[in-house]
């Protein structure tokens, strides 16, 4: 019954980079996991090694997994029990090959008053990067140039998954990007 119990408020570290962020369109599902007690702002952060950061289809932006290339990705920290991470998963369409939830090395802030014990503290967590099967493909498209953060200048063409055009899924959008000229 204990492990039970510890298992069921055991919380995994997530490190969120762009539409989850305070401030942008995603963080309502942050703030609902939040009000429910499965998710806890931990710190801002960044993380310890560099990282392709990119927009895609719609501005959505795209982690990609290929340490050492791009700069330090800024982003937040959330501690998230298992149910929280479901929903994200969902989100991030994990089962649906958008997107794979993999671990990162992310470096703690103590700025804004996170409880991390002080900068320069690294971590381990868990972030959502673009799926392998296009993320190659994705870097090539952004001129093999990343972002260090996801800011509303970027966020400005963002367009809310109910917006966009139903009639294809969201890797059929990717493909379209992937293969565009503009």
């Amino acid at each position: 019954m204990v492990a039970e119990k510890e298992e069921s408020t055991k919380k995994s570290l997530v490190f969120t980079y762009g539409t989850l962020k305070r401030g942008f369109s995603n963080h309502t599902l942050m703030q609902d996991l939040i009000r429910t007690g499965d998710a806890t702002f931990v710190s801002t952060c960044r993380t310890a090694e560099n990282y392709p950061l990119v927009c895609g289809p719609y501005r959505v932006p795209f982690l990609l997994n290929m340490a050492g290339s791009g700069q330090p990705v800024t982003g937040e920290l959330y501690a998230v029990s298992a149910s929280g991470l479901a929903r994200l998963d969902e989100l991030e369409g994990t089962t649906r090959g958008h997107y794979e939830r993999l671990s990162i090395t992310v470096e703690l802030d103590n700025a804004d008053g996170g409880s991390c014990g002080g900068e320069g503290v690294t971590s381990a967590a868990e972030a959502y990067y673009a799926h392998e099967s296009y993320a190659a493909e994705m870097w090539k498209r952004n001129g093999m140039k990343g972002l260090n953060v996801y800011s509303e200048k970027e966020a400005k063409g963002y367009v809310k998954r109910k917006d966009r055009p139903h009639n294809l899924t969201f890797l059929d959008h990717i493909q379209l990007f992937l293969h565009s000229q503009d």
